[in-house]
């Protein structure tokens, strides 16, 4: 059974839309997270490397064999894929069973009992998937494709929509199915989801390979980059003439900001910053009225690790 996926400089446009761009990876065996924002190519990744769509350029390797068209390397991938399942008039029982007929496995409702059994789906499987909550329906997705048994389980955004509690449940199945020597890669675009269960983090943004490592590594990545706060106080002018040259200050500038006037500072040392800011206010008589930052969204975040 082959567990390493490899990805060698893949890349994959529609016409003059590049979705994927120059991605180079190896995903081993255990949890890994695929992090990035909405539309930064993590479907297409998936995709790509499931064999469902054809690199237009670098390859994926699943072990020593190429994906695309290999039937052989189908048999060792599981997908889970992020849209809803088709067939929602079957049962879970009948919808994990025609996944186990069309990999012709020799005993397909022994494979698709224990498959029900794995994601603990036995007792509702006869029922029609359309009764199903969200998680019980990505269970029965699971459940397909863990049914022929692969080294390999790709899923796409798990985790969306699903309550907290069947968000858990999820969790511990793929965190099981890792220690087991499967290779497990979901995409995210929560960095605390991934944070609970993904041994490595891989983040894409805008169809571009961002960084590589542990979760620790991320998250350093992640805080460490310049920020940037805007400040409002009752002498806007003095604090940003107390602030040029403060450690952990990059730029300052005054500007209007929103609604109104305020002070813009780039920041290099966040814990630098939010230690003298105080202390010059205080000094000088001034009150701050507002810190607030001003690029925290995940995109920003994403955004700074392409370009470092």
């Amino acid at each position: 059974m082959m567990t390493d996926l490899t990805l060698s400089e893949v890349s994959r446009w529609y016409g003059n839309v590049v979705a994927v761009n120059d991605v180079s990876m190896t995903i081993g065996p255990g949890v890994t997270g695929l992090l990035g924002p909405n539309g930064a190519g993590k479907s297409t990744l998936i995709a790509l490397m499931a064999g469902f769509l054809a690199p237009s350029s670098g390859e994926v390797r699943l072990g020593d064999q190429r994906v695309w068209r290999n039937v052989q390397a189908y048999r060792d991938l599981g997908l889970v894929p992020e849209r809803e399942v088709s067939f929602a008039y079957l049962t879970g029982r009948q919808f994990v069973q025609a996944s186990a007929e069309l990999h012709k496995l020799p005993d397909a409702r022994a494979a698709t009992a224990r498959a029900l059994a794995e994601v603990d789906l036995t007792e509702a499987a006869d029922r029609a998937i359309s009764t199903y909550s969200k998680g019980m329906r990505q269970r029965a997705k699971l459940a397909s494709a863990l049914v022929h048994e692969p080294g390999v389980l790709l899923l796409d955004e798990p985790f969306n929509g699903v309550d907290p509690r069947q968000r858990m449940r999820l969790m511990d199945l793929l965190t099981s199915m890792g220690e087991q020597g499967r290779t497990v890669l979901f995409s995210s675009h929560i960095l605390e989801e991934v944070e609970q269960i993904a041994r490595q983090i891989e983040v894409v943004v805008a169809g571009r390979h961002a960084a590589s490592g542990d979760f620790g590594a991320i998250r350093r990545l992640m805080t460490d980059r310049p920020s940037h706060y805007v400040v409002r106080s009752t002498d806007d002018r003095a604090l940003a003439a107390a602030l040029m040259g403060q450690p952990g200050v990059r730029s300052v500038a005054l500007g209007r900001v929103g609604s109104g006037e305020a002070i813009t500072v780039e920041v290099t040392d966040m814990g630098e910053f939010t230690h003298a800011l105080p202390q010059l206010a205080r000094s000088a008589g001034i009150t701050v009225r507002e810190l607030a930052p001003s690029d925290e969204s995940l995109e920003s975040v994403f955004t700074y690790l392409v370009q470092s």
